[in-house]
Parts: structure tokens; sequence; C-alpha cells
């Protein structure tokens, strides 16, 4: 599988990497949903025997669940994996919501805690979650700044960071990474984040490619409507009317493309994001193995010239609807 440099961190991460947001399951309020822990750790196994060699992961998802099943997933195969978490966002016992933390003490006992979870005792990339206090994004960072000079963090990175945030830190320790949203339905990034990380050496890992589902082909109105309420799909605007309709659309339009090359919806979506050369790699998620097989492949896809075009004319199409 292919493999980028991490901006200027030494890390070389595989073009995709796996995200388990969805692997912390339900009892939270950004919960996928009911999950099978054994089903998690084989989709991680299968995700590490077919050459994948990060795995994306924060302490809220699931309130640290899944950092707890990583953990137990990676144990014996420490060596063999990448692993990124982020801190930032804290929650009191006994509660489905977290705060936003970003206070020197705190991130010291995220880390901390994060380490336990994952049995470890390093952190391959630690991440800012959200730069919420955005008053206290420099004390957080230099926290994180010590913990490297310490050996516990190997990198240390953002997410969701505008220019001007990452102005604000690059200066007390080099940014490895940002972490940001983008997909064939989330696009700003590529106006002025993507050109500028480029420009300054920072790498660039993508979360949403597939927009949660719904650039796989595996939705439909019916399904979209059985959603359970405990799955944050259910509530997330992406997936009601008519912002549903017109993403299906543009599915429907993406299937002959995949078809024609014997590839996935998924690997599709995935591809097109990593046509970019500012993007390092993407953050894909799976709950089971078959699902890590059927986004694997888009990491050393490289779609033609003709295909690019008429995505993003299907996309164009998509976005004058509104």
């Amino acid at each position: 599988m292919k493999k980028k440099p991490l901006g200027k961190s030494g890390l070389e991460l595989t073009r995709v990497g796996l995200g388990t947001w969805a692997i912390g399951g339900a009892g939270w309020q950004f919960g996928w949903g009911a999950q099978d822990d054994e089903d998690s750790i084989a989709a991680i196994h299968r995700a590490l025997d077919i050459g994948i060699n990060w795995i994306d992961t924060a302490a809220v998802y699931g309130l640290g669940h899944s950092e707890q099943i990583v953990g137990r997933a990676i144990a014996g195969r420490r060596d063999r994996v990448a692993v990124a978490t982020k801190c930032g966002l804290v929650w009191e016992p006994g509660a489905t919501a977290p705060g936003n933390r970003l206070k020197a003490e705190s991130v010291r006992v995220e880390l901390e805690a994060s380490l336990r979870r994952l049995k470890t005792d390093y952190i391959d990339l630690y991440q800012i979650h959200w730069p919420d206090p955005d008053a206290d994004i420099e004390e957080a960072w230099s926290e994180i700044a010590k913990a490297v000079k310490q050996g516990k963090v190997r990198c240390a990175g953002v997410s969701n960071f505008s220019i001007a945030q990452l102005e604000r830190i690059r200066g007390i320790h080099p940014v490895a990474s940002l972490q940001p949203p983008y997909s064939m339905l989330r696009r700003d990034v590529e106006r002025e984040l993507l050109p500028y990380c480029e420009a300054n050496g920072i790498g660039v890992i993508c979360y949403s490619p597939l927009q949660m589902g719904l650039l796989t082909g595996a939705f439909s109105k019916e399904r979209v409507a059985s959603l359970p309420k405990d799955d944050q799909r259910s509530r997330n605007p992406q997936f009601a009317e008519p912002a549903l309709t017109h993403t299906l659309q543009l599915v429907e339009g993406l299937r002959p493309i995949a078809a024609k090359s014997g590839k996935s919806l998924g690997e599709l979506a995935v591809a097109w994001v990593l046509r970019r050369s500012e993007v390092t790699a993407a953050i894909v998620g799976a709950r089971r193995p078959e699902q890590v097989e059927q986004i694997a492949g888009a990491g050393d896809w490289e779609l033609s010239r003709e295909d690019i075009t008429r995505i993003n004319e299907l996309i164009a199409v998509r976005e004058a609807k509104g």
C-alpha cells in the first residue's frame, strides 16, 4: 500500500488510515449506535493485515471506549502501527456530552489517560481536537510540546484549526499535521488551507471523506429513515431533505465511474480526496472487516484526468442545488 511522509514529522503513513469514531459505540452524544467490540477488533486486525499502518482515534470517541478497543486490538502489534489520538474534549463521570478544555493541566491528565487506555507508553501523533477555547490554544500546544520532549508523544498535530490559529502556534512547536474535514460535499479547505499547509510543510490528514457513509452508496431514503435515535446521523442536516435527495443523485452519477474501474463508490470518494497533492492521507472509518476491504484499495488508486473532470462536473451540479 502506498505511503506518504506526514509533513516534516518523520512519520510515513499509508494513504488510507483507519478511523475509529464509530467503534466508540452508543451512550454518548455523537455515537453511531450500538457496536460489537469483537467486530471492532476484527476490523482493526484486518486493516493491519492488509497493510494500513495507522489508526486515528480520540479520547472522546465513546467517552474513552474507542481508545480502549484500539489498545486491545494492537496488543502485540504496537510496532506495526502508528496511533493518532486527540485531546481537548473532556467529560465528567456519568455525562454523555463532553466539554471543551485546553488548559495545560487538562492536557497532561488527558494524555496520561489516553496512554493508559491505549496500553502504550507513547503516542505517535497527538492532536488538539478542536481549537476551543480559542484563547487557550497556545497553552495546550506548549504542553503538547513538552510531552514531545519527554518522549510521550512523537509528533504534534491539530484538527479543525484555521490558518490564523496555525500561525499562532507554529512558533511554539512545529505542526506535524492538520486534520480538516474534506469530501465531495465539503470542499472549503481547497481554497486556502490546503495550499497553506503545502507551503509550510504541514501534513494533511482528511477526515469524513465518505461524509459519514453517504458517499459509499450504502444509503437510501429508507435506510436513513430507519436510523436509530442513538445514531447521531439521524440528526445530521446532511441526512435530511433536501440535501439527502441531492446527494443520492450525485452518488448515482458516480456509480458508473467506479464500476468501470472495478472499484467501490467508497474507494472512488476517497481516491478523489487523495488526488490533491497537499493531502497526505485520508481517515476512513470501518466497523467490520468487510468495510475495511471495501475502501482499502483507494490508497493505491490514481484517478484519471477524465474521471476527475467528470466527477467535478457532477459535484458542481450537486452544489448548484444547495
